[in-house]
């Protein structure tokens, strides 16, 4: 019989029991299996909800799991500004309708990599094994995860246009172009979510997932239009930064932003993210049934 001995497993022992007895507290006699092990789509959504609630609470109770969502974008935001905005733009202030959009998807887009990281330890940690014993639908805690990260991509992508909006960022759509802009890279973070989830569910420890993950969004992120001009690159960066999907993004949100304009970056970016989705939600789901 293994005995805890580090006081972090003990604190997370009983972070995980507090967690789990809400979670049981919340399933109602309608969300258990048959025999046969078939749910209805009701059953689901219900369980995916609990799942949900359950990462909202751990997110909650240890504040230190929003760092890269608070913190993060605020320090993102005020380096990249301050540091480039003179260099690039000759001034900071013409320089935020231009960044503010690039560092939006920059700061989003790597949270992503957060949902593969903690499923990963999830099912290290034995977690999901508990879930198995409670009658609930088997796919609950992947899609409640995927759910309740939604609240991340959201609090960082808030911050990010708050944090510009104090240094002087005024758009010149309004709210209305700021709102679809921040629906539509919220869309976009939560399709590329799915990458790393199947990546949580098939690599064989969370600093793999993370490592891999880091390996894919570095390059896409800071390769792209983000940052600086296209033109100032060389020819062959040129060409990959042009067909970059993070280019399609930021070229979106700054659309949207300063003109309100639904041009073709925006259809583009619908369309990746549409693809995304199909292509790897089946692929994460069966890879995760056959763990579970």
């Amino acid at each position: 019989m293994n005995t805890i001995t580090d006081s972090n497993d003990v604190d997370n022992t009983v972070e995980n029991i507090k967690t789990d007895k809400t979670v049981l507290s919340a399933i109602t006699p309608g969300t258990v299996r048959t025999i046969s092990g078939a749910t209805s789509l009701g059953q689901v959504f219900r369980d995916t909800l609990t799942m949900a609630w359950r990462h909202f609470i751990k997110m909650f109770r240890n504040p230190a799991e929003f760092t890269d969502v608070t913190i993060q974008p605020i320090l993102f935001t005020l380096m990249f500004v301050f540091l480039f905005g003179g260099a690039i733009a000759g001034d900071v202030k013409s320089y935020l309708p231009t960044m503010i959009p690039g560092l939006l998807a920059m700061s989003v887009l790597t949270t992503a990599s957060v949902t593969g990281t903690k499923m990963r330890e999830d099912m290290d940690k034995g977690v999901f094994d508990r879930f198995k014993s409670l009658p609930m639908a088997r796919i609950a805690p992947l899609s409640g995860a995927l759910l309740a990260d939604t609240l991340r991509y959201f609090i960082a992508t808030t911050l990010t246009f708050a944090t510009g909006f104090v240094i002087g960022y005024r758009p010149e759509s309004g709210m209305r172009g700021v709102v679809v802009a921040g629906l539509l890279i919220i869309f976009t973070t939560w399709a590329l979510s799915w990458i790393f989830a199947l990546l949580g569910v098939i690599m064989p420890s969370a600093s793999s997932v993370q490592g891999l993950s880091m390996m894919i969004l570095m390059p896409l992120t800071f390769v792209s239009n983000a940052i600086v001009p296209v033109a100032s690159m060389p020819s062959w960066l040129q060409a990959f930064v042009k067909v970059n999907p993070i280019t399609h993004v930021v070229s979106a949100m700054r659309d949207l932003t300063m003109n309100g304009d639904w041009g073709v970056d925006v259809v583009w970016t619908l369309v990746i993210s549409i693809i995304i989705v199909v292509v790897f939600a089946p692929l994460t789901v069966r890879a995760y049934m056959r763990k579970v």
